[in-house]
């Protein structure tokens, strides 16, 4: 019986607990299972809505052989045009453990193309895993989303930062610097040196508020224009990403003079073996005019420390955000937070390796809400 994806129903829910069974019975991890409900807990379909996201299978028959998530947003392009995306994310095949399927993940991709267009894909864990080499292969256009820091508690981001302790020696000299303090100071002094230059933004005032509300569309209106693509970031879109009942998440509210000059949405990273028992702050999202980045950078990461994060991290792709986070002392490292366009998508965006510099994609543009950020 050939293999057929069709949307996720409730009446598969038990053949996808089948299939998720199957995979951690040979080897798989809780990172690689299918979602359990058919329908989306997060961003589920309604009536004429804009951002939704849908689910679909693969089935054998009855039986699970993989499934895909796919998440529909409006984008503002270039030329003031809206056109909706489909974000193609959480492609899971039996191909995993079971070479027999090992062509599903493609067939999966092409349904998606199929079913959205206009497709991308944002995250993926780096170039080295299966899905970007074949986006790659299908000649995808591509580049990874740079990756920023900054470490508030250096002495604590030195014990138990595990990605930088794999060997006795590496161990050995980081607890000699913690306990010397050359490591506190040098951690300082290279993220003062990235400040060297900047201007210390005029005085701002920062105010948490429970739920995004009108006065948000006039700073989407300011600094849209400054982006040559972007997902639309109105005020009915921020109150379905940042609902009020994602309590875990952080909305801010700055202003100057009592004018809205950004906003800025922080969380705290759920815990990951490389960093150990750190406190890690994520700079989730955040918008602005360019003269007023900067304040907005300041006040996210001041808000993450004030929460007692040990270090901070975010992925920005635009020029201006670049620049902002460098200004405010974070520092770049190397990213597995890989964009890639469709050809039908990269078309639009010609020239593609130009108009990058000024695409504004965040950890919230990927699979990073509602919690994976």
């Amino acid at each position: 019986m050939p293999i057929i994806i069709q949307p996720y129903r409730e009446e598969h829910e038990q053949a996808v607990r089948e299939f998720n069974q199957r995979l951690m019975a040979n080897g798989g991890s809780d990172d690689l299972l299918f979602f359990t409900s058919a329908k989306p807990q997060w961003l589920p379909k309604t009536e004429g809505a804009n951002l939704y996201q849908e689910f679909f299978l693969a089935l054998d028959g009855e039986v699970m052989r993989g499934g895909y998530a796919l998440k529909h947003q409006d984008f503002q392009f270039s030329d003031g045009t809206t056109r909706s995306i489909g974000y193609y994310h959480h492609p899971i095949s039996e191909g995993v453990v079971d070479a027999k399927y090992a062509t599903l993940g493609a067939m999966l991709l092409k349904d998606a193309m199929n079913r959205a267009p206009l497709l991308y894909c944002l995250g993926m864990g780096g170039y080295d895993r299966p899905l970007p080499k074949m986006l790659m292969r299908l000649g995808w256009s591509h580049f990874a989303v740079p990756f920023y820091f900054k470490v508030v508690r250096p002495n604590r981001f030195l014990r138990e930062m595990q990605a930088l302790r794999t060997s006795q020696l590496r161990k050995l000299a980081l607890d000699f610097a913690t306990f010397s303090g050359a490591g506190w100071a040098a951690i300082k002094a290279m993220q003062a040196f990235r400040r060297l230059g900047s201007t210390k933004p005029a005085a701002f005032q920062v105010d948490q508020v429970r739920e995004f509300s009108d006065w948000t569309n006039a700073l989407w209106e300011q600094a849209r224009r400054h982006c040559t693509l972007t997902a639309v970031r109105n005020c009915q879109t921020l109150r379905t990403l940042y609902s009020p009942t994602e309590t875990h998440l952080m909305r801010l509210r700055v202003r100057r003079a009592e004018q809205d000059i950004g906003w800025a949405v922080i969380g705290e990273r759920r815990k990951d073996e490389k960093y150990g028992d750190l406190r890690v702050g994520s700079i989730v999202d955040c918008w602005a005019a360019p003269q007023e980045a900067l304040a907005v950078v300041s006040a996210a990461s001041s808000a993450a420390a004030d929460l007692g994060m040990d270090l901070i991290v975010s992925n920005q792709s635009h020029q201006m955000w670049i620049r902002a986070f460098e200004q405010a002392g974070f520092v770049n490292s190397t990213s597995n937070f890989i964009f890639a366009a469709g050809k039908k998508l990269a078309a639009l965006l010609d020239p593609f390796a130009e108009n990058r510099t000024r695409f504004h994609f965040t950890r919230a543009d990927g699979d990073g809400l509602p919690r994976n950020f």
